[in-house]
């Protein structure tokens, strides 16, 4: 069993956790997310159809009790610009009603689970748009705000890929007219996450000085469509593979 998240105050007097475990009681695969900087964040890994089950505890202060409406738990699937922060679309709402109006007097152990979920789009995080789903557990109180906390989950899903055209090399020609031919050739043109990309690069001609070669590997980003389209690149890594000046006939492997 895995507990992510802190814990979130209720009043001053209690304080929840949620716990997250699979249909048999082991702990969920997990993903470890890069963020800014050396930033990293681990969240509990899902895909389509899968069953999000775990339990949420609720612990009162000793000595004191925490009254409450009810309390409940929401599977939730969001998508947000980043021109619209804080204004997220909701796709996916589910809810489970995990106790009644009462009072918290020792702590409550309130079981959950949702059943072959349909999440068919995968999380991202990009740098106009994120996609996301989460846990939201709400209580309710007899008085004051409800005390409400989310605690996200990453969503990956897998497809079966068509070898036939995926595994035929890709070549592209670059260049600058009488002074430069390169030529790059590619393996494949698709990969898997934790692949690696195998290739060549030919100097065809060479008529100009060259000092040194990076190679990038960019995401491209589209957002909106029509007159409020936007296109956003992020460099997600960046290798030197050649420092000095080529000669025509010569190869750089990849």
């Amino acid at each position: 069993m895995n507990i992510f998240g802190g814990l979130a105050g209720l009043g001053s007097v209690a304080s929840v956790q949620l716990e997250w475990r699979t249909r048999d009681g082991s702990a969920p695969q997990t993903v470890t997310l890069r963020g800014r900087g050396a930033e990293t964040e681990t969240l509990p890994l899902f895909t389509n159809k899968d069953s999000i089950v775990g339990d949420v505890k609720a612990t009162p202060i000793p000595g004191k009790k925490a009254d409450h409406l009810g309390i409940r738990v929401q599977l939730i699937g969001q998508i947000e610009l980043a021109s619209e922060r804080g204004h997220p679309t909701d796709f996916l709402s589910l809810a489970r009603e995990l106790a009644p109006a009462g009072d918290l007097r020792q702590q409550a152990v309130l079981p959950f689970e949702f059943k072959s979920v349909e999440m068919e789009h995968d999380s991202y995080k990009g740098l106009q748009v994120r996609l996301r789903y989460l846990l939201r557990v709400t209580i309710s109180r007899n008085y004051g705000a409800s005390v409400v906390r989310d605690f996200p989950f990453w969503v990956r899903n897998y497809q079966p890929v068509d070898p036939s055209p995926s595994l035929a090399p890709v070549k592209m020609e670059v260049g600058i007219e009488d002074c430069l031919h390169i030529e790059f050739e590619y393996m494949r043109g698709r990969y898997h996450l934790q692949d690696t990309v195998v290739g060549k690069i030919y100097f065809l001609l060479v008529r100009i000085r060259l000092k040194h070669m990076e190679i990038e590997i960019r995401r491209r980003e589209y957002t909106g469509s029509g007159k409020s389209e936007r296109t956003e690149l992020e460099t997600l890594a960046k290798f030197e593979i050649m420092d000095g000046a080529p000669v025509r006939g010569g190869n750089i492997p990849i």
